[in-house]
């Protein structure tokens, strides 16, 4: 049988010319044969993508929050579509009547909440630039986003004020109203009056358009909807703008993509807000969700509730990115392991069963019914009992863990890949295809997609194996870097977004992340090393979590800093009669030495060649992390921040001379 392709050819390959390297074949979701799908009437906006569902939908339940009552949590309460119009409108007017019009850059900094929601909304009715502020792009990245976006206004949650209020006199430039999600105290209004800024509690900011009414502007889909700034792994934030047509694009992709593979959304649809609002990723979900007049239920903003809030709202869908899913996956391994040899057993019965099945082509409803009654049934009710769809994005997900998840949690899940500028997705793998493992799949049916040849780093587009760096172009693209046009034109050219990222196409037509276009450097030998590649690699030994690889030019080996899996090497501890805590373990010598042998086991099965393998290590008990800048919020590696981390540890490996080579 021969395999199912799901992309077309609309564009054949080019050779290289005039400088510029070859570039293979362009391709496009098999679902938009015939073509992307076309303009909805009367839908440009982000604005007219809720007005409609107001109009169709204006009882359905839109945002919900669960209610605290004497201290505990209980059930959600919602606002309804018609109720979010009329209090969006309220915030606009009193925007307007602020002296804020189109054009105007308004900040919202904050926990995903039904208020953030709202003065998005408002931006969105009055034209105004909605721009999200977040403070894990490092300290002083709110002060620097106020000030580069030039933000007049701005919606911040209760406990942010003080944040806001550190970044004064050096942001009062430009920032002129301030506006709480919750109170304001008497302090910190005379505070901010100091600098002539005006500061109101919501409940005081909602009375300030009172009878007071602005007609709405005529927006276009090319006008600029939101300006998000991305973490990047050096340098400042970049603010990318994103208008409405790429929303607007996007939106129609991602809904003829899910009816293709029948999975259309509909207005019973519940999804948990929790991962952040000032992401495109979230952003962009919660945009689907209102086109279909869906519900959107917050979280409480703490991770540790987080399992609670969806037992709570029982989302319909869920959105993760891999931290939330490897956190999912070992709470379900130390369960089963810790479960009696009967439990144990029996669990690893029915996941072999199944997956067995699954990978003679069964989807997953079919491949064991009875399991999924039996054994199956607790992880599907932890996530709620309702989750039929779960997405992963924003970083790579490992193999092992979506794996699991595909037989183990009853519902599709599917790995996604996209940029703030490419507003999101541009790659969603298939339900029910398990040959597209460790894939991002085929493009979403909104982008044309080819890869470009990368000589330096041995990448060629034209081969039998076509590889090189992913090149986007559609209607979703960004319309440049907020007043950096120079970073503009490095990236756009010929109206072909270079991700930076490098890909290979699979037979089925579904792309495979293998690299990073910056990550290479040379060893003093001459050699190049890919160190995304050798640490997607290396990141498959079970006896680690983590593992970030270094090298230079002026050394002829590799190093590395590794976050070991608790359990694994407690458990290597408990057999070699080591008896010390997880601390002592990681500067234990043996320890150390036990890990590279396993990193050079694997190498040596993956066949890497004898520069690419690591001959030092040093554990690192606890994870990569924000606070230590160590990571973006995509936790992408933050790579100069870490070589200047841990400088004094890589000096000391190379000062003893990769101690542990085989």
């Amino acid at each position: 049988m021969a395999q199912k392709r799901y992309i077309v050819e609309v564009e054949k390959a080019k050779e290289a010319r005039d400088g510029r390297p070859s570039m293979g074949p362009v391709y496009r979701s098999l679902f938009a044969k015939d073509g992307f799908p076309p303009p909805t009437p009367g839908l440009d906006t982000c604005w007219d993508v809720f007005r409609l569902s107001v109009e169709k939908y204006p009882g359905n339940p839109m945002l919900g929050r669960r209610e605290i009552v004497d201290g505990k949590p209980g059930k959600y309460t919602w606002l309804s579509y018609k109720e979010v119009y009329d209090l969006a409108i309220k915030v606009g007017n009193s925007i307007r009547n602020s002296g804020y019009g189109e054009g105007v850059k308004c900040g919202i900094y904050g926990v995903n909440c039904s208020e953030w929601i709202i003065s998005m909304e408002a931006c969105n009715a009055y034209g105004l630039y909605c721009v999200p502020l977040y403070d894990t792009l490092g300290a002083g990245a709110v002060e620097f986003i106020i000030n580069h976006s030039e933000v007049s206004i701005a919606f911040s949650e209760e406990k942010k004020i003080p944040e806001l209020l550190k970044t004064f006199p050096n942001t009062t430039k430009y920032l002129k109203t301030l506006v709480s999600f919750g109170k304001v105290t008497p302090d910190q209004k005379q505070e901010v009056e100091k600098f002539g800024v005006a500061i109101y509690s919501w409940e005081e900011f909602l009375q300030l358009g009172d009878g007071q009414s602005f007609d709405l502007p005529v927006i276009k889909r090319s006008d600029i909807c939101t300006i998000m700034y991305t973490s990047g792994t050096t340098g400042d934030p970049k603010g990318v703008m994103i208008s409405n047509e790429s929303i607007i694009t996007l939106l129609a992709g991602v809904k003829r993509f899910l009816e293709s593979v029948n999975e259309g959304l509909h207005e019973k649809d519940v999804y948990l807000s929790y991962l952040p609002l000032a992401h495109i990723f979230d952003r962009v979900i919660e945009e689907v969700f209102i086109w279909h007049g869906a519900s959107i239920g917050f979280w409480r903003g703490d991770v540790k509730l987080l399992i609670e809030d969806i037992g709570e709202l029982k989302p319909s869908i869920f959105c993760a990115v891999p931290r939330v899913l490897d956190r999912i996956y070992s709470g379900l391994t130390q369960k089963i392991s810790s479960g009696g040899f009967f439990k144990k057993t029996m669990f690893n019965f029915a996941y072999s069963y199944k997956f067995h099945n699954m990978l003679k082509g069964e989807n997953h409803q079919e491949a064991s019914p009875l399991f999924d009654k039996i054994v199956f049934k607790k992880v599907k009710e932890g996530l709620g009992g309702n989750v039929r769809l779960i997405l992963s994005g924003a970083a790579p997900l490992s193999g092992h863990v979506e794996r699991f998840l595909r037989v183990v949690a009853c519902a599709h899940v599917l790995q996604g890949y996209g940029l703030t500028e490419t507003c999101a997705g541009t790659f969603v793998s298939l339900p029910n295809e398990l040959a597209m493992l460790g894939t991002v799949g085929p493009p979403v049916p909104n982008v044309d997609v080819c890869l470009e040849s990368v000589p330096e780093m041995g990448y060629d587009a034209l081969s039998s194996q076509p590889r090189g760096e992913i090149c986007v172009r559609g209607s979703t693209l960004f319309s440049g870097y907020y007043k950096r046009e120079d970073l503009t034109n490095e990236v756009l050219v010929d109206g072909w977004l270079h991700t930076g990222d490098i890909g290979e196409w699979q037979p089925d037509g579904a792309m495979k992340i293998i690299d990073r276009k910056k990550n290479i450097f040379k060893l003093s030998q001459g050699e190049y090393v890919a160190v995304e590649n050798l640490e997607n690699i290396y990141s498959q030994v079970p006896a680690i979590d983590s593992i970030w690889v270094y090298g230079n030019s002026f050394e002829s080996f590799l190093v590395a800093v590794v976050n070991p899996n608790k359990q694994a090497l407690e458990s290597w501890a408990e057999e070699n009669n080591i008896c010390v805590d997880f601390r002592s373990l990681c500067e234990d010598s043996r320890a150390e030495k036990y890990v590279v042998e396993e990193l050079t086991k694997l190498g040596k099965e993956k066949k890497l060649k004898g520069f690419e393998f690591i001959k030092s290590v040093h554990l690192e008990p606890e994870p990569f992390d924000m606070e230590r800048d160590l990571i973006t919020p995509t936790y992408k590696k933050r790579r100069p921040q870490l070589l200047k981390y841990y400088q004094n540890v890589i000096d000391n490996m190379y000062k003893s001379g990769g101690k542990w080579s085989a």
